[in-house]
């Protein structure tokens, strides 16, 4: 039996983790949350690795506050570097691998293709950056380092885009939502399931090494965030008009990613993750929501 160590278990991705553990009576699930392990503390980390043999950690920790980061940088460093960097020490320490979660935020070029691993990575605004400084601390400080990099990420758990479409669209007769953003929802049930499958294939694999380094993972298809809020809106019945607006119309003090595709065929040869279209895992969700 192997021991999995998820960290950040409160949000939309731990939350899922935290379901999907009962269907995976072969590893033993350690959820954590700031409170009982803060990763920003260097000692604590040491202090819990200590106390606990580790195979896999599953790091769902993050300052995902795009705005707030960036009055607020040294918070988002404390997480998404240190926090990442700390967790990678400890990792290697014990031989265990490292599952870190990243973001799309770190491409931001004009590109009209799918983004592959390898392509160019030009982060704007803190967030951005400080999850990009995550990715490579934490690789650097442990060989046994996989890096998943998702979009536009949302959950029956939480506070996301889904959600606050249901709600507001419950409330009112029109809303208006930007359409030059394009890019890909994705479930974090999906993103579990994907994750688990990817720490099953280094339980039967002889060289753990070469299945590390940087992956993306989605739901397939494109769209932009009018046209996925028109989507929720028609699974759900809702009958709030909706108006397409520029971005340049709804500024915030954080750039977004004008193209954010992410190219999947990596994570689906190597480790035979299978990946549904975002559509559907949508009505998966909101079934969840509205049972």
């Amino acid at each position: 039996m192997s021991t999995i160590l998820v960290t950040g278990s409160n949000g939309q991705l731990g939350s899922e983790l935290q379901e999907l553990a009962s269907q995976f009576p072969d590893h033993q699930f350690l959820f954590t949350n700031s409170e009982s392990l803060d990763i920003c503390d260097e000692e604590t980390v040491k202090a819990f690795f200590a106390q606990h043999q580790i195979d896999y950690c599953i790091n769902c920790a993050a300052y995902t506050a795009v705005d707030k980061a960036e009055s607020n940088n040294e918070a988002a460093y404390a997480v998404n570097v240190n926090g990442a960097q700390y967790l990678a020490q400890a990792c290697a320490k014990q031989n265990a691998v490292l599952l870190h979660l990243s973001t799309d935020y770190v491409y931001h070029n004009n590109q009209n293709t799918p983004f592959k691993e390898e392509d160019t990575v030009n982060p704007q605004g803190v967030y951005a950056a400080t999850k990009l400084l995550g990715e490579q601390a934490a690789q650097m400080a442990n060989p046994l380092t996989v890096v998943i990099r998702t979009s536009w990420v949302y959950s029956s758990y939480g506070n996301n885009f889904v959600k606050t479409m249901l709600r507001l669209g419950a409330e009112r007769d029109a809303l208006s939502v930007v359409y030059d953003q394009i890019g890909t929802p994705t479930y974090a049930k999906d993103i579990a399931q994907a994750l688990l499958k990817v720490i099953n294939t280094f339980q039967v694999t002889e060289s753990p090494a070469k299945l590390c380094g940087v992956y993306h993972f989605s739901n397939e298809g494109v769209t932009s965030w009018y046209d996925f809020a028109h989507a929720i809106f028609e699974e759900a019945n809702l009958a709030c008009a909706l108006t397409a607006i520029e971005s340049v119309a709804y500024p915030t003090p954080a750039k977004r990613p004008p193209f954010s595709l992410l190219h999947k065929g990596k994570i689906k040869s190597v480790f035979d993750v299978k990946v549904r279209h975002w559509r559907e895992a949508l009505r998966d969700c909101l079934k969840r929501l509205t049972a």
